[in-house]
C-alpha cells in the first residue's frame, strides 16, 4: 500500500538531460506538426543549455583554482611516468623474447638437448634390465627343462616354482612381449608336464581298491634311473592337487577299506616284498568270503587290521596337516559304517538272537575306542558307538515295535476275505419269573404316551417282555416258563370265556451283558450271507451291497428252537369290538383292530382290577443261552498279534538279557496295533463302509468281538504285563465306543435315506388326486423295499439281539415319520382316508419281519413302540365317528395323545354335536379301567 512522502525529503530529480527531452520531443512530434519554428527553438534551447553548462565549469574552475592546479599537475605527471615505464616494458620483452639473444628461447633449447639425453640413458637402462631378467629366466628355463628330462621330479618342481617366479616379477617392458608369452608358455608346459609325471608316480605309489591295497615307499619315475621317496612325491604337488588326491583317497578309504569290509565277509592277507627297482611293496588282499561266514565280529576284526594297515604304511608318508585332518575327517563316517552296516542292519528281531547280538555290540565298542581313538587320534569325545550300544535294549523294542506294527497294518489294510469270516457266540443272561400280582395302589397314567415303549427293543412293559420270550426262539438250556406260545397272536380269545382273569408277568427281555463271557468260535462253512427264511410275497431285492437269493433266508445264526413246557394259558377278558371294525378282525388277523391285552396301558387297567390272592413268587433263575454273530477273519490274527506281543515283552523282561530294558516299549506295540485298527480299517473302507449297508455293521461287529477278547487278556495280565493294562483298558473303552458308535451311524443312515425316500410322499397331501396318490405310493413302497433289502444283510452279520434292535429302529422311524404326516393333516376327505389307509396299509407287511416262526405271532411291538399306534391309525381312517369313541371309552387308543386324537377327528368329521361332543369326550382324557 502507498503512503505519502514526508515533505521535508529531498524530491529525486528528473534524470533527463536537455538532450534526451529535445529527442523525446523530436520522437513525439508528428510529421505534419514539425515546423521550422519548432526546430529553430529546439536548437537554440540546446545552445542555451550548452553555454549554461561551459559557465558553470568556468564558475567552479574559478572558485577552486589551487586545487585544479594540484590536480592538473599531478595528472600529467603520471601521464609522463606511463610512457617511461611502457618504453621499459618494451626493452625487457625484447631481451626476453628476442629468437637470438633472448632467455627464454636459450633456455628451451638447453632443455631439448637435456630431454632427448635423459631419453637415451632411460632406454640404455630399460633394455640392460630386459636382457639380465631375460638372462635369468633362460637360464631358470634350461635348468627346469634339464630337471624334468632327468626325472628329477622334486628339483623340477621347485625350479618350476622358482622360474614362475621369476616370470611373475618380469619388468613392465617385458610383460606384453612376444618373447614372455613364448616363456610362459614353455613354462606351463613343463609345469603340466612335472604334475601329471608326480600324479603318475602317486598313482604307482597308492593303490586302493576293492580287491587290494598297495603302498610303495619308494617311487621310480621312468626317465630317471633313481627312485625317490613317496613323501618327496607327495610333498611335491601342489596344493590344490593334493586337496583334491586327499579326499579321492578318503572316499576310496570309506569305499573299499571300511565299507566293503563291514558289508559283507571277506578275508585279508597282507605282504612286503621287494621290487626288481630294489624298493619294496605293501601290500593288503581283499579277498571276498564264502556267504557262509557270517560272523560279524569277525568284520570288525577285519577293520581293524585294514586300518592298521593304513595307519603303518600309508598316513606317515602324508605331510602332517593333511594327515591331521584325513584322520580326523575318517572318524566319523566310520562310526557311521559300523552302526549303519553291522549293529542296525543285524540288529535281531527275536530274544533268542539277542545274547550273540550283544557280543557283537561289545565288539563294536572296543573296534571305536582301537580304531578311531588310538589309530585316528579323535580325542573329542563323541563314542556313538558307545552311546548306541548303552541303548541297545531301546533300540531293540523300537524295531520289535515298528515290526509288530508293520504287521499289524498288513493285517488291517489287507483286502477282506469273505471266506475268512466267522460266526461268534456270545451269551445271553435271562431270568425266569413267575407271575405276580401288581400293585393295585400303583398311579395309573392317563396318557399313553406316558407308558410307551423305549426304542431299539429296550421295553419295560409286560406285554413286550413277553413277545421277546416267544421271539427268541433259542436253544435253552432250561425250559422258560411263560405264555403258551401257540395262544391268538394278540394273547386274548374272544370265544373262550374266562370265569377269573390272572395276570401273568413273562419274563424280561433278552439283553446282552456289559462284559460277555468268552463263547467258543464256530468257523463252519456255514454261508454267512444266508438269513433265516422267510418267505415274503414279494421276491427278495437286489440292492448295492450284496445279491440275494431266494435261500438268503435260511437260519444264519444256526439256533434250535426251544420246547417250552406247555402252561394253562391266562385268559383276559377281550372288549367287546365295535360293530364297525368286525370286519377287520376277521380279515386281517395280524392288524390290531382289537386292542390287544398286551399294551402297556392296558396291563396297568387289569392289574388295577381285584384279583384273588397269588402265592409269594419263587426267586427268578437265571438261563444263559447263546447268540452269535459274523466277524471278519483279520481280527483273530489282530487278537494274536497282541496276545504275541505281551508274551514276547514279559519273555524279555524276564530273561535279564538287556539290564536296561523293562519291555514297555515292545508293549506299547499292543495298544498301537488296536489304535492301527480303529485309525485304518475306517479310512482304508470308507468307500465301501459308505455304500454298504452290512459293512459298518460287521466293522461294529469286529470291534466288539475285539474288545471282548482285549477284556479277557487283560483280566489275565500280571507280572510284567501289567504295564500294559492301562493303555490295554483305554483300547477297550475305545472299542466299545466304537462299536456302538457304527452300530448307530449304520441305523442313522439308513433313516436318513427313509426320511429322504418320505420326502417325496410331501406329506401325503391331496391324495385325491391320482397323481399324487402315485407319489405317496411309491414313495412307502420305495421304504419297505428298502427295509426289506437292508434287512437280510444286516441278519447275515448281527446278532439276534442287536438285530432286532437295529431293524426295530429303522421301521420305527419310517411308521413314526408317516403318523406325523397323517397326523399333521388339518382336512382330511373321505376319498383321502380310504387312500390313506391304503397307503398305512403297505407298511404291514414289515410285520413279517418280525417272525421266526409261523405258528407263533410276531413279536413287532417289543421293537417298534409305535407299531401298535400305527396299526390303529390305518383303521381310524376308515372308522366311524362311533367306533373311535368306542376305542376310546375301552382303553384301546391309549398310544395316542389326547391333542393328536382331537386333530385327527377334527381332520375326518365334519362340523357336527356328535363330533364336539366326541371332542370334549377325549379331551377329559383317556378313562381309567375299574375306577
Amino acid at each position: 500500500m502507498a503512503f505519502p512522502i514526508p515533505s521535508h525529503l529531498p524530491r529525486k530529480k528528473d534524470a533527463r538531460d536537455v538532450s534526451t527531452q529535445i529527442l523525446t520531443k523530436i520522437s513525439e512530434t508528428s510529421l505534419k506538426e514539425l515546423t521550422a519554428e519548432k526546430a529553430s527553438g529546439w536548437v537554440a534551447e540546446l545552445d542555451d543549455t550548452i553555454r549554461s553548462t561551459k559557465n558553470r565549469i568556468h564558475e567552479r574552475i574559478s572558485s577552486d583554482l589551487p586545487d585544479f592546479e594540484r590536480q592538473y599537475t599531478t595528472s600529467v605527471s603520471v601521464q609522463e611516468r606511463l610512457q617511461s615505464l611502457t618504453r621499459n616494458v618494451d626493452v625487457l620483452d625484447d631481451s626476453i623474447s628476442n629468437p637470438q639473444s633472448g632467455l627464454v628461447p636459450n633456455l628451451l633449447n638447453a632443455l631439448s638437448c637435456h630431454s632427448a639425453l635423459a631419453q637415451e640413458t632411460e632406454d640404455a637402462r630399460t633394455k640392460h634390465d630386459a636382457l639380465a631378467h631375460l638372462l635369468q629366466c633362460r637360464n631358470g628355463l634350461r635348468r627346469l627343462t634339464r630337471l624334468v628330462d632327468q626325472g628329477e621330479l622334486p628339483e623340477a618342481t621347485k625350479a618350476c616354482a622358482s622360474l614362475q617366479a621369476i616370470v611373475a616379477s618380469a619388468p613392465n617392458s617385458l610383460q606384453r612381449s612376444e618373447i614372455m608369452s613364448d616363456l610362459k608358455r614353455r613354462c606351463n608346459a613343463l609345469h603340466n608336464r612335472v604334475e601329471e609325471q608326480l600324479m603318475h608316480a602317486y598313482t604307482r605309489s597308492i593303490v586302493i581298491s576293492a580287491s587290494e591295497v598297495i603302498v610303495r615307499p619308494l617311487v621310480q619315475v621312468p626317465q630317471a634311473a633313481s627312485t625317490f621317496p613317496l613323501a618327496s612325491i607327495i610333498a611335491s604337488i601342489a596344493p590344490s592337487a593334493l586337496a583334491t588326491q586327499i579326499s579321492t583317497l578318503r572316499r576310496d578309504i570309506l569305499a573299499h577299506c571300511v565299507e566293503y569290509v563291514v558289508k559283507q565277509p571277506i578275508t585279508i592277507q597282507e605282504t612286503t616284498s621287494a621290487q626288481i627297482s630294489g624298493s619294496t611293496e605293501h601290500k593288503l588282499s581283499l579277498y571276498p568270503a564264502p556267504p557262509q561266514d557270517t560272523d560279524l565280529i569277525l568284520r570288525l576284526e577285519r577293520l581293524t587290521s585294514v586300518m592298521r594297515f593304513l595307519m603303518e604304511h600309508l598316513f606317515p608318508h602324508l605331510p602332517e596337516p593333511e594327515r591331521r585332518s584325513l584322520s580326523l575327517s575318517l572318524s566319523t563316517p566310520l562310526r557311521t559304517a559300523i552302526l549303519n552296516h553291522l549293529l542296525l542292519p543285524h540288529l535281531p528281531s527275536s530274544l533268542s538272537e539277542l545274547s550273540g547280538y550283544l557280543l557283537l555290540a561289545k565288539r563294536a565298542v572296543q573296534a571305536e575306542e582301537e580304531i578311531v581313538v588310538h589309530m585316528l587320534g579323535d580325542t573329542s569325545g563323541e563314542r556313538s558307538v558307545a552311546a548306541w550300544v548303552d541303548n541297545v535294549g531301546s533300540h531293540y523294542e523300537r524295531k520289535r515295535r515298528a515290526e509288530i506294527l508293520d504287521k499289524a497294518r498288513v493285517i488291517v489294510v489287507g483286502p477282506h476275505d469273505e471266506s475268512s469270516s466267522f460266526r461268534v457266540e456270545t451269551p445271553l443272561i435271562l431270568e425266569e419269573t413267575t407271575p405276580i400280582a401288581p400293585d393295585a395302589d400303583k398311579a395309573l397314567a392317563t396318557n399313553g404316551a406316558d407308558n410307551a415303549p423305549h426304542t431299539n427293543g429296550n421295553t419295560n412293559g409286560q406285554a413286550e417282555l413277553e413277545a421277546a420270550e416267544a421271539a427268541w426262539d433259542f436253544e435253552d438250556e432250561t425250559p422258560v416258563q411263560g405264555e403258551d406260545s401257540s395262544a391268538d397272536g394278540w394273547g386274548f380269545d374272544d370265544d373262550i370265556p374266562s370265569e377269573e382273569p390272572v395276570v401273568e408277568e413273562p419274563p424280561p427281555p433278552a439283553a446282552e451283558p456289559d462284559h460277555p463271557v468268552p463263547a467258543e468260535e464256530s468257523t463252519g462253512d456255514e454261508d454267512v450271507e444266508d438269513a433265516w427264511g422267510w418267505n415274503d410275497d414279494t421276491s427278495p431285492t437286489t440292492g448295492n451291497d450284496d445279491t440275494l437269493e431266494e435261500s438268503a433266508w435260511d437260519d444264519a445264526w444256526d439256533e434250535k428252537p426251544s420246547e417250552p413246557e406247555p402252561i394253562a394259558p391266562s385268559v383276559v377278558p377281550a372288549p367287546k369290538p365295535a360293530k364297525g371294525l368286525q370286519k377287520f378282525s376277521k380279515s386281517t388277523p395280524s392288524s390290531p383292530a382289537i386292542p390287544p391285552p398286551k399294551s402297556p396301558f392296558a396291563q396297568q387297567q387289569l392289574a388295577s382290577q381285584p384279583i384273588p390272592p397269588i402265592s409269594p413268587p419263587a426267586p427268578p433263575k437265571p438261563v444263559q443261552i447263546t447268540e452269535s454273530f459274523l466277524v471278519s477273519g483279520r481280527t483273530k490274527e489282530l487278537l494274536r498279534l497282541v496276545e504275541d506281543v505281551l508274551r514276547e515283552g514279559a519273555e524279555l523282561v524276564s530273561s535279564g538279557i538287556l539290564k536296561s530294558s523293562s519291555g514297555n516299549i515292545i508293549m506299547q506295540a499292543a495298544p498301537m496295533a488296536l489304535e492301527l485298527f480303529r485309525a485304518l480299517v475306517p479310512v482304508v473302507n470308507a468307500t465301501l463302509l459308505e455304500q454298504s449297508a452290512k459293512e459298518p455293521m460287521r466293522f461294529s461287529n469286529d470291534c466288539r468281538f475285539v474288545g471282548r477278547e482285549l477284556q479277557n487278556i487283560v483280566s489275565q495280565l500280571n507280572g510284567p504285563k501289567a504295564t500294559a493294562r492301562d493303555k490295554l483298558e483305554e483300547g477297550l473303552e475305545s472299542l466299545r465306543v466304537l462299536a456302538d458308535s457304527w452300530f448307530e451311524d449304520a441305523i442313522v443312515r439308513e433313516e436318513r435315506l427313509i426320511e429322504e425316500l418320505l420326502d417325496g410322499a410331501r406329506g401325503f397331501i391331496d391324495t385325491t388326486h391320482q397323481e399324487r396318490y402315485d407319489e405317496c405310493e411309491n414313495a412307502v413302497n420305495d421304504v419297505l423295499q428298502r427295509i426289506r433289502r437292508v434287512a437280510p444283510q444286516w441278519k447275515a452279520v448281527l446278532a439276534k439281539s442287536k438285530y432286532y434292535d437295529a431293524l426295530g429302529a429303522l421301521v420305527e422311524s419310517a411308521v413314526a415319520r408317516v403318523l406325523g404326516d397323517v397326523l399333521a393333516l388339518e382336512d382330511i376327505t373321505e376319498v383321502e382316508s380310504h387312500r390313506l389307509s391304503e397307503l398305512c396299509h403297505i407298511l404291514n407287511a414289515l410285520e413279517g419281519l418280525f417272525v421266526e416262526d409261523p405258528d407263533q405271532p410276531s413279536f413287532i411291538v417289543s421293537y417298534v413302540p409305535s407299531w401298535l399306534k400305527y396299526s390303529y391309525l390305518s383303521e381310524l381312517l376308515e372308522a366311524s365317528i362311533a367306533d373311535i369313541s368306542y376305542l376310546f371309552e375301552e382303553g384301546a387308543l391309549v398310544d395316542f395323545e389326547i391333542d393328536e386324537l382331537v386333530k385327527l377327528v377334527r381332520a375326518l368329521f365334519a362340523d357336527t354335536p356328535l363330533r364336539a361332543n366326541t371332542i370334549n369326550k377325549l379331551q377329559q382324557g383317556h378313562p381309567v379301567r375299574g375306577s
